[in-house]
């Protein structure tokens, strides 16, 4: 999550207000703190589609993460990122400004060179952020995702040096993550409820310092709500979504605990869409290479296993600077596969202090 970008003329306010140090600690929402009075994820809930591509408000925490690997047409290897959090900051409801439901937009564009991001704040029931199911609007300000539902969608965001306008049209399901979308985070047994759409052919105009430039490429959408969703005694994580020259996807993550340890969790997904969710420890990622960025030293070069389907990359940065100077600093940008597999994809990494 990255470098300093623009920040909506209200966001003084409402870090003041909406954002206490006791959501702080823990990255968003204070993920590993006690979920008392809000809802807890269900193993036997099944997803229901249009209503669970809006909000879920019983729950703490949820977003709407979208990232796409893009190419210039002179071959250049670029990267977007559009995110919506919505953090409840109290299990009840509320109306207007008594609401209890804020909401943070993040959006990034990397080029090999450059890293730009914009952030925006909000807080919920006064119309400048929300989510509405069908037909499918997710915003804040002026950013907008949105379409018929979240397989037909254009995308919009813009920030002080940059802006993007995309299509983004899927040619396969949603995918549930976990096992029926209920995705386990830790041996403790934290959760959430998780499905993606990895099958976006993408297609649009970047904006660069004020420079056009037409891009194709590949779009993921994750989309998760919990209440807990780690253990106290984790610190961050490390999440890969690929795209393969084969068609198939995987998704992957490691979940960092303080005695150097980790819990991960994985999914293969075929070219049809069909999910193939793999036990814990199955999926290994191992650093590679470093890199110095925003104070922190930051694994930019990563191994990739996963053993049960032969898959054994190497995964390097297009920008290995691609950090996240936001309310919640972390690092996240496109990245090139090499090995048994090629391709491309996204790493996101929390936590590094």
């Amino acid at each position: 999550m990255r470098g300093r970008g623009t920040v909506h003329r209200r966001a003084v306010l409402l870090g003041a207000v909406a954002w206490p140090g006791a959501v702080l600690a823990q990255g968003f929402a204070g993920l590993g703190t006690d979920a008392e009075g809000f809802a807890i994820p269900d193993p036997t809930y099944r997803f229901e589609f249009p209503a669970d591509h809006g909000a879920h408000p019983a729950f703490r925490i949820e977003w709407w993460y979208l990232t796409a690997n893009l190419t210039a047409p002179d071959g250049t290897s670029l990267g977007i990122q559009w995110t919506l959090f919505r953090s409840a900051l109290a299990p009840q409801d509320g109306e207007g400004w008594d609401t209890p439901q804020v909401w943070m937009g993040h959006a990034a564009l990397t080029t090999p060179e450059r890293h730009y991001v914009a952030e925006r704040l909000a807080r919920g029931g006064v119309g400048q952020a929300g989510v509405v199911a069908d037909p499918f609007e997710a915003r804040i300000d002026d950013w907008v995702m949105a379409g018929p539902d979240p397989s037909d969608i254009r995308l919009t965001a813009r920030g002080a040096d940059f802006a993007y306008d995309l299509r983004l049209v899927a040619d396969g399901p949603f995918v549930a993550q976990g096992v029926e979308g209920y995705s386990v985070k830790s041996e403790d047994g934290q959760a959430s409820h998780y499905y993606s759409q990895p099958f976006y052919a993408v297609e649009g105009t970047l904006q660069i310092e004020g420079r056009a430039v037409a891009v194709t490429g590949q779009g993921w959408l994750d989309r998760e709500w919990s209440s807990q969703p780690l253990s106290e005694d984790q610190t961050g994580w490390d999440w890969f979504s690929l795209h393969l020259d084969t068609g198939d996807k995987v998704m992957g993550f490691l979940l960092r605990d303080r005695d150097g340890g980790a819990f991960t969790s994985a999914t293969w997904i075929a070219p049809d869409g069909v999910p193939d969710p793999q036990p814990p420890g199955a999926f290994a990622a191992e650093p590679l290479a470093w890199t110095d960025v925003a104070g922190r030293r930051v694994p930019t070069g990563w191994r990739v296993r996963l053993a049960a389907r032969g898959l054994d990359v190497e995964l390097r940065a297009v920008n290995p600077l691609s950090w996240m100077e936001t309310l919640f600093p972390y690092w996240e940008g496109p990245v090139r596969l090499s090995g048994s597999h090629s391709g491309v994809g996204y790493l996101e990494m929390t936590g590094y202090e």
